[in-house]
């Protein structure tokens, strides 16, 4: 990293603003927007492509860093360098001072956006959020609504859309995606292109074209695996992937297991029905399918399941799998633990 003289604090603060991003939160959806925007800047998409670079904090080199921030713009003003998950490369002191020296050395000719996956609960106390405060970088938070703002949320998303849609349509909507924005948004643009813009979209309308028939076949899908029924597993599998989206499919498999993780931690509590219901902070009917579900598994059994899914959306966020391969793998190797 260039280790040349830093400007004066005060100068940084000034200089930075339109150099040095930090976007983080949980809300991948919205940050994928936020980033998608930052390419919309350039006056052309060719050129967008030529002067972006994307790198992961875990996977480059310096070297990598350093070039794509200091080489020369090709036909623009400045380089866009996207740079995922920096806490995961600077994890000591020195290294982290190290790279905050980098920050304030950043040229003009660049503009460095960070991204950071982070939760509510840990955004005071993470390191580059403090540092980028007191040092005048560009802070954007982007957090998951929480399951009583999803409605509201469903309701500004379809407006953005274009459109418009009845708050009793927003609430089912809401509870049938939970906390899930890409699949909310998903489930709007169907809904929008149903009612061709011409009016609101309907709680009838949400019933008729959204994921209610997706959802129960996830449930299924859950069920076959649970009772380590490979065939029907794969069967399920197969027929959601022929009307939903793999990323979208995806999302709904994580959901689903997440939530059985929370209300099997209920049952192991002595809990209830209602109880869960309350943990899970859903519709009553999603709640009562996970509750049943959950009695099929062990807490250990799903916990392993979870640490699973995650590492098979590493790969594919590093391009080391497709989604659709993943979830065709996820069924085999379940298949086989069992």
């Amino acid at each position: 990293m260039p280790t040349g003289s830093s400007p004066g604090k005060s100068n940084f603060r000034m200089a930075a603003s339109d150099r040095v991003f930090l976007l983080y939160g949980n809300d991948e959806f919205a940050i994928a927007k936020r980033l998608n925007a930052f390419q919309t800047e350039f006056d052309d998409l060719s050129s967008a492509e030529m002067n972006t670079a994307r790198l992961e904090a875990r996977l480059m080199s310096e070297d990598e860093l350093n070039n794509a921030v200091n080489a020369m713009p090709f036909l623009a003003p400045r380089r866009l360098v996207l740079l995922s998950g920096p806490s995961a490369r600077y994890t000591t002191p020195a290294t982290r001072k190290k790279f905050e020296a980098f920050l304030r050395d950043v040229p003009e000719t660049a503009r460095l956006v960070m991204v950071e996956a982070l939760e509510a609960r840990d955004e005071k106390k993470h390191w580059l959020v403090k540092w980028g405060r007191e040092n005048g970088i560009r802070l954007e938070r982007f957090m998951m609504p929480r399951a009583w703002e999803m409605a509201g949320w469903i309701v500004n998303q379809t407006k953005e859309q274009g459109g418009a849609i009845d708050p009793k349509a927003a609430a089912r909507l809401s509870e049938m995606v939970g906390e899930d924005t890409r699949q909310a948004a998903q489930e709007i643009t169907k809904l929008l292109t149903y009612v061709d813009f011409a009016r609101p979209v309907s709680l009838e309308d949400v019933e008729a074209v959204s994921i209610v028939i997706a959802q129960q076949s996830v449930f299924d899908f859950v069920d076959a695996l649970a009772l380590g029924n490979g065939q029907r597993a794969q069967f399920l599998l197969r027929r959601l992937l022929e009307d939903e989206d793999p990323f979208s499919l995806w999302g709904m498999v994580i959901r689903q297991f997440r939530l059985l993780i929370l209300a099997r931690e209920v049952i192991d509590a002595g809990g209830d029905q209602k109880a869960a219901e309350k943990a899970l902070g859903v519709h009553s009917y999603v709640a009562e399918k996970a509750y049943k579900q959950a009695r099929r598994f062990e807490l250990p059994a799903l916990e392993q399941i979870y640490r699973h899914l995650l590492v098979i959306d590493e790969g594919v966020k590093t391009g080391q799998s497709t989604m659709d391969l993943a979830l065709e793998m996820l069924v085999v190797e379940l298949m086989g633990a069992g």
